[in-house]
């Protein structure tokens, strides 16, 4: 019988390093003090081999703290307005919303696919490569749903029309594949695409005759955006929270 695969181990300080806690010599002087524990016991040795778990935040403590989330991390965000995932666009960035020393880990979080400035709602971070590109692989489809507030009543034929996989976006050759729409009021409406393409809803109601004057992403696949979360702040998903990503939407 095949037993469970087995935890890697890295050396104490170059676990802390990749988790952003400083420099080799600043680690091991956090250990020669007595500041990291794993178990209840002192570890003051900094070249010691810790087997990396996901359990190692209820098992290990840092200068008090509890351990930060080993790598595999991933994070629902909610992205006020007004904050960017790119240097190309203007403003704070969403990093700037994280812990700075999240900001030092290796391998660095990402963003999953972007949110531009004037849009808030769900965003997804990770430092797990494999999870980012089977998230916005095409193949996955991912739907993700935008809740629409617009500047123009709604004509009663927008349903029909993103259902009918025939829309095309300015500028492009292909059309859009079909997409889910739902009325909420007379200017208000929320969206469901499987796509990714650039500014693709506020492309799409410009396509039918309309302006996007808020939009607010709320579900990606089968995880919605938790109502007690507030703009600005964010939660570790646990793998049961991953899998719903995959689940539908």
């Amino acid at each position: 019988m095949t037993g469970a695969a087995k935890a890697p181990s890295l050396r104490l300080d170059r676990l802390l390093g990749n988790l952003g806690y400083g420099s080799r010599r600043e680690i091991a002087g956090l250990a020669r003090a007595g500041l990291i524990r794993l178990d209840g016991a002192v570890l003051d040795r900094a070249d010691g081999r810790i087997a990396v778990t996901r359990d190692l935040p209820e098992r290990m403590s840092v200068d008090g703290e509890p351990l930060d989330p080993p790598p595999g991390l991933a994070l629902l965000l909610h992205k006020p307005l007004g904050v960017t995932c790119s240097h190309k666009e203007a403003g704070p960035l969403v990093y700037g919303l994280l812990p700075p020393r999240w900001r030092r880990r290796e391998p660095a979080l990402s963003t999953v696919g972007r949110l531009d400035k004037d849009t808030s709602g769900l965003l997804l971070l990770t430092d797990d490569g494999a999870l980012l590109h089977r998230i916005i692989s095409p193949k996955a489809e991912v739907a993700k749903r935008y809740r629409v507030a617009l500047d123009r009543p709604l004509k009663g034929d927008e349903a029909a029309v993103l259902a009918a996989g025939t829309l095309m976006l300015e500028g492009e050759e292909k059309p859009l594949l079909p997409v889910r729409f739902e009325a909420e009021g007379e200017r208000q409406a929320a969206v469901t695409v499987t796509e990714g393409r650039y500014h693709m809803v506020r492309r799409i109601f410009a396509a039918l005759g309309n302006h996007v004057t808020a939009l607010h992403r709320d579900r990606v696949g089968g995880l919605d955006l938790p109502d007690d979360l507030a703009p600005g702040s964010y939660r570790v998903l646990g793998e049961a929270e991953i899998a719903r990503i995959f689940a539908g939407g």
